[in-house]
């Protein structure tokens, strides 16, 4: 099946389905007294809730769509060589396992679909926890759906200064040569908010938000944010400017004040 011929709305139909299924296990072991929680190599947490719904994503991907691929934060990826060439599904079963884990309802689950030539095409941001699922499909534009409000389109501001922006990140830790930036950015916007993870950049594709901002992701962090936030008409990079998710750090914004904010984060680099 080439891009041209796949059927992208079919595509994220299954990704709705595949966040049902997370969703259900995920509320279910939210809060819960018994929740199992081990630490990985890396040093950050990892709870039953991921590893079963990762599973049983993996599970109806492997009969809803058996030629292709999948990648997940918890149960690895194949081989690049094995990758290119294919569609494949890049699943973060909980995108904020800390807060998760503390009881505190800012967590998702994120769906994304990579086409061949690693753009993403299709993704899902579901928060059963905020009652909240935003969703895109290349071509189709972005949505969001509230818990007991009919699905409605979503599109970034038209801030256009960063005197007059606000802007969202998780915290100030993994910065390093750009933290002064950083922080001298604080001062210039107009607001900052400490969000975080997946929220920081659905509020950017809701025009809520004019800029979010983290300094280290993997690509499970990010591949289903790059698709919502660019059909929201927004722009996706990582620290560097480099499109997409595949760059190990994620900058989101309206698209108009991408360019000024990239330069004003990096400028410590160049003195």
């Amino acid at each position: 099946m080439t891009s041209q011929s796949r059927d992208y709305s079919a595509d994220l139909a299954l990704a709705h389905a595949l966040a049902d299924a997370a969703d259900a296990i995920t509320l279910a072991r939210f809060q819960a007294h018994d929740l199992v929680i081990e630490t990985k190599p890396d040093a950050t947490p990892v709870t039953d809730a991921d590893k079963a719904t990762e599973k049983a994503i993996r599970e109806i991907l492997s009969s809803q769509r058996p030629d292709d691929l999948v990648v997940g934060e918890e149960f690895g990826a194949p081989t690049p060589e094995a990758i290119a060439g294919k569609y494949y599904w890049v699943i973060d079963p909980i995108d904020g396992t800390k807060n998760f884990l503390r009881g505190i309802p800012v967590w998702a689950t994120l769906i994304g679909l990579v086409a061949p030539d690693n753009t993403v095409v299709a993704g899902v941001v579901s928060s059963p926890a905020l009652g909240r699922r935003w969703s895109a499909a290349q071509g189709f534009g972005s949505h969001v759906r509230t818990l007991g409000q009919p699905e409605k389109s979503i599109h970034v501001s038209a801030v256009s200064r960063l005197e007059d922006a606000q802007l969202s990140y998780s915290d100030l830790i993994g910065w390093g040569e750009r933290k002064t930036s950083m922080l001298n950015l604080q001062e210039k916007v107009w607001r900052t908010r400490g969000i975080g993870d997946f929220w920081s950049h659905m509020l950017v594709a809701e025009g809520a938000a004019d800029i979010a901002a983290e300094p280290v992701l993997a690509l499970w962090d990010m591949a289903a944010l790059d698709i919502i936030v660019r059909e929201a008409g927004g722009i996706f990079t990582n620290i560097n400017g480099v499109d997409g998710p595949h760059g190990g750090s994620g900058i989101s914004s309206n698209g108009t004040l991408h360019k000024e904010f990239l330069n004003a984060l990096n400028s410590s680099l160049s003195k």
